[in-house]
């Protein structure tokens, strides 16, 4: 397990000002937000040695960025914005190789018209089933050619709203570039709570194995919860580290939903964690 940020959680006057200020705190992958390098315009208008020029900053820190943030609405009621979506996909996944990274953390989405992250009765009819299969027939085969893996959030709010929606859709595209971003506070729905072990320990039988990196926020109520820094909620993280750790490789575990001064407390939560499970394996 390998602890990480999104960079957007440290913005500094340039791209370099950031790196070392993540650095600083003892964090060496990375989601990257595209805000975070200062761009002089749209990513498409860029020419690939720019990307190029940001992965030369982050290796020579020794870092790595384990995905590129990407957050699309892949079933937006409005054709005409989805389509926007999905042409702004097809230029992250180009850009991928000269950043270094062949994975995008992106999710499924809603039907509200405002907001990506919102539930929206619609999202669980089979009308928006149909509409995100046609999303992922479009990109899929994009992202399939240039190696790269979309990996979309389980998330109450969006059409993929635990981990047995998320499996079915898997299984459904069958391809390799279909992956997902485990963050397990956003697995509960309303009154699930309660079942924490049972819904955890589902979703890592369900999707462990398409798991491209996972995320780490907390919560302090189920169904549409808000963000709290991970280990100042309600989340089991000594089950969820557990999970990670027992996977068959090493995950990248992206920290988001804080502050910069919580960002220690967080880190030495997930080390505490993850050495717990080590001291118990070594007895």
């Amino acid at each position: 397990m390998h602890i990480g940020i999104m960079s957007g959680h440290f913005p500094r006057p340039t791209l370099a000002e950031s790196l070392d200020a993540i650095l600083g705190q003892g964090i060496r992958h990375l989601q990257f937000n595209l805000g975070s390098a200062h761009l002089d315009g749209p990513a498409g208008d860029q020419e690939e040695s720019v990307f190029a020029g940001i992965r030369g900053e982050v290796e020579q820190r020794g870092m790595t960025i384990a995905a590129l943030g990407g957050p699309v609405n892949m079933v937006h009621p409005d054709p005409a914005k989805r389509q926007a979506g999905i042409e702004r996909m097809e230029t992250l996944i180009g850009i991928c190789a000269p950043l270094g990274t062949t994975a995008i953390a992106t999710c499924t989405g809603s039907r509200h018209p405002e907001s990506m992250w919102r539930h929206h009765p619609d999202n669980v009819t089979e009308d928006a089933w149909q509409v995100l299969r046609r999303t992922l027939e479009h990109l899929l085969p994009v992202a399939e050619s240039h190696g790269v893996a979309l990996a979309f959030e389980p998330e109450v709010n969006n059409v993929c709203n635990n981990a047995k929606r998320s499996r079915r859709l898997i299984d459904e595209m069958a391809s390799p570039a279909l992956k997902v971003v485990m963050d397990a506070s956003n697995l509960f729905g309303k009154g699930e709570l309660l079942r924490m072990t049972e819904i955890l320990d589902e979703a890592f039988d369900l999707l462990g194995d398409h798991i491209a990196i996972a995320h780490a926020k907390d919560l302090d109520h189920d169904g549409d919860a808000g963000h709290l820094a991970a280990g100042t909620g309600k989340l089991d993280y000594e089950r969820y580290v557990s999970l990670l750790c027992a996977l068959p490789f090493e995950v990248s575990v992206i920290l988001h939903g804080l502050a910069e001064d919580q960002v220690a407390d967080s880190v030495a939560m997930l080390d505490r964690c993850a050495g717990a499970i080590s001291d118990r394996s070594a007895e």
